[in-house]
């Protein structure tokens, strides 16, 4: 391997500490000297304690026409359920950009959720010497935001029951009246929203006095069918029993009962929005188009349509704003969203990216991670996120692992929380080279969105030599622009400089950015291009559902939506159990949703999670506080 560049700014030890040992060990430096370290003046920024910061729109504005800098996505090869590093890799990258090849550079990252925080995975701040810090603080509240997300998405909840609860009990002059009651001078008017939901059905009035008794009822009367409602409420902890709940059991609710679930609050719509947001306005005009079920007509019913999308954007008014960080090293952070990777996007913020690409200019670079292998995650930056923000990539970086590769050329299953089999820890070059097919697939897709990639080898303690050069060879060999291998996680960024000095070779070479299919397809189309072009399935199979909800989506006009593919992250197929890169089977669509305020419709292949469980020893048996100190102590 090739020898060290430079020594470590950070006081490394071999073997590495836990992540919270060594995150506690440093002294963050204040949030404001990053702050100015990046150009940010004094009023753009709000400080949350001495360690976050949120950082305004109105930096965005004020930089509308300066350069960007060069943008680059980390994704990953299909992983196994341990993780590959990819967090890491991304903020060793960014530590070795900017603490050590002195570019100025902007790391974007997802916020983690709870749920995995005290369920099985643990955070999401990074490992080893390449963490976000305080990492006990971006693993935990943060600034609020997903407590936000959960109050704007379960005031919506309560506004879909509590709308079909008045509605049987009234007549439609009475619900109208109470809609728009009369002042003490005997006028009525329309609330700022309600003139959303007159616009959609065609009525110009703007003075209730004005409208029809026919009119009066189509506006007044939503008639919103229980069995076609999708929105569930939501709470951000692993809690299998709320999986499936039945609501309205008081003795006050007229027997109104009805069966629906939570899901973890990254699951909500509401996340996807703030994601794939522009600006506030835009935020606004996606909550409120957000469809939670139809009438009994067929007809979508939306937030607006209940009246509630401008208060969801009041919830959502500081969530919008990206959290400044820092990494271990002392380089800024952009914590912003937390999207799941399956049935939404997952990826941080269309938002915190405008900010970094103009904050560090021209010469510098804006690094972003892409959830779960590329297939999913990558595929999805690509076809949604740069397609809704404008922006595209100069470069992909590709996460790999001996471990992973090993378990895709045929090696015994990898399973959370029991230890590895021997094979994993011993040299197996014929084992490693079987499995190359599937980083060899992931580069082929990589290159076929036409931008320079480079392979990032995350190395293990068990890894050998022979077996490292194994995987860098068939990267080269697959097309990759580098591959380059890493150790930053024992090491910082200073294990890291050279995948920082191919990334910055690889953004300075010409690019040809396309999509996988023009959004104005059908939706088959869409779905089939994706099926064959990135997973490289033979067909595509749809169920009687998937046919049903594919009519009613185009009859509503969300057919021309980008697609928001619900896969397994063990596979390129369907099939989590097919290892290594499968090609020539049929994609079996089992359903469709839509999430028309984020913006994509998402087939859902196979069954997909949207509320974990905790397994019978979580995470949270690691996590209390020490009392002398009060510091937090287990969290990983």
């Amino acid at each position: 391997m090739a020898e060290q560049k430079y020594k470590p700014i950070l006081p490394v030890i071999s073997p590495a500490p836990s992540d919270i040992e060594i995150a506690q060990a440093i002294d963050p430096v204040h949030i404001s000297q990053i702050a100015t370290s990046l150009g940010l003046k004094d009023d753009e920024y709000e400080l949350y304690g001495i360690h976050k910061a949120k950082v305004k729109l109105t930096v965005k504005d004020r930089l509308a026409d300066a350069p960007l800098g060069k943008y680059v996505v980390v994704a990953g090869i299909t992983p196994t359920p341990l993780g590959e590093g990819k967090s890491t890799t991304t903020v060793g990258l960014c530590q070795a950009l900017g603490a050590y090849l002195k570019k100025k550079v902007v790391t974007c990252v997802r916020q983690p959720s709870q749920g995995p925080t005290f369920g099985i995975k643990g955070g999401a701040a990074g490992g080893g010497y390449s963490q976000v810090i305080p990492m006990e603080e971006m693993n935990l509240h943060l600034t609020g935001d997903i407590h936000a997300i959960t109050a704007a998405n379960n005031l919506l909840a309560a506004a879909i029951d509590v709308r079909m609860f008045h509605e049987k009990a009234q007549t439609d002059e009475a619900l109208f009246n109470r809609l728009c009651p009369k002042d003490k001078e005997g006028k009525r008017a329309f609330a700022p929203v309600m003139l959303r939901r007159l616009a959609k059905l065609g009525i110009s009035k703007t003075d209730p006095e004005e409208l029809t008794p026919e009119e009066r009822g189509r506006f007044a009367r939503l008639d919103i069918d229980p069995a076609s409602i999708s929105w569930r409420r939501v709470m951000d902890t692993n809690d299998r029993f709320l999986r499936s709940v039945t609501v309205g059991q008081g003795s006050e609710e007229r027997g109104q009962e009805r069966l629906t679930g939570f899901d973890i609050t990254v699951a909500s719509e509401i996340m996807a929005v703030l994601a794939l947001s522009t600006d506030l306005a835009d935020m606004r005009e996606r909550l409120g188009r957000m469809v939670i079920g139809n009438s009994r007509a067929g007809e979508p019913v939306t937030a607006d349509d209940l009246g509630v999308g401008g208060a969801l954007t009041v919830l959502m008014k500081d969530a919008i704003m990206p959290t400044l960080m820092q990494t271990l090293e002392a380089t800024p952070v952009l914590v912003h969203a937390g999207p799941f990777a399956n049935i939404a996007h997952g990826n941080s913020s269309i938002i915190a990216d405008q900010i970094a690409l103009r904050l560090v200019g021209q010469d510098g670079f804006c690094v972003t991670e892409a959830g779960f292998g590329a297939d999913i995650g990558m595929e999805k930056f690509m076809n949604i996120k740069c397609r809704a923000s404008g922006l595209t990539p100069d470069c992909a970086v590709i996460v790999a692992t001996v471990r992973a590769l090993k378990m895709h050329g045929g090696g015994p299953p990898v399973v959370a929380g029991t230890p590895l089999h021997h094979d994993y820890k011993t040299e197996n070059v014929g084992l490693v080279s079987a499995g190359c097919c599937n980083l060899e697939r992931h580069i082929q897709n990589a290159k076929n969105f036409g931008i320079p990639v480079v392979v990032a080898v995350n190395q293990f303690a068990t890894d050998t030599p022979a077996e490292l050069e194994a995987v860098r060879s068939a990267a080269i060999a697959a097309g990759a622009d580098a591959a380059v291998v890493c150790n930053h996680h024992g090491l910082g960024g200073a294990g890291a400089t050279d995948l920082g000095e191919a990334v910055v070779a690889a953004c300075s070479k010409p690019k040809s950015f396309s999509f996988t299919y023009d959004v104005n397809l059908p939706i088959k189309d869409k779905i089939e291009a994706i099926a064959k072009s990135v997973y490289r399935a033979a067909g595509v199979s749809y169920s009687p559902e998937a046919e049903a909800q594919i009519e009613k989506f185009t009859r509503m006009g969300f057919d021309k939506l980008p697609i928001c593919m619900a896969k397994t992250q063990y596979s390129f197929s369907h099939d989590a159990k097919e290892k290594g890169a499968p090609s020539g089977f049929i994609l079996p669509i089992r359903d469709i949703r839509a999430s028309v305020g984020a913006g994509f419709v998402f087939p859902l292949v196979g069954s997909m999670m949207t509320m974990p469980g905790l397994p019978t020893r979580p995470c949270f048996y690691e996590i209390d506080i020490d009392l002398k100190t009060g510091k937090i102590v287990g969290l990983s």
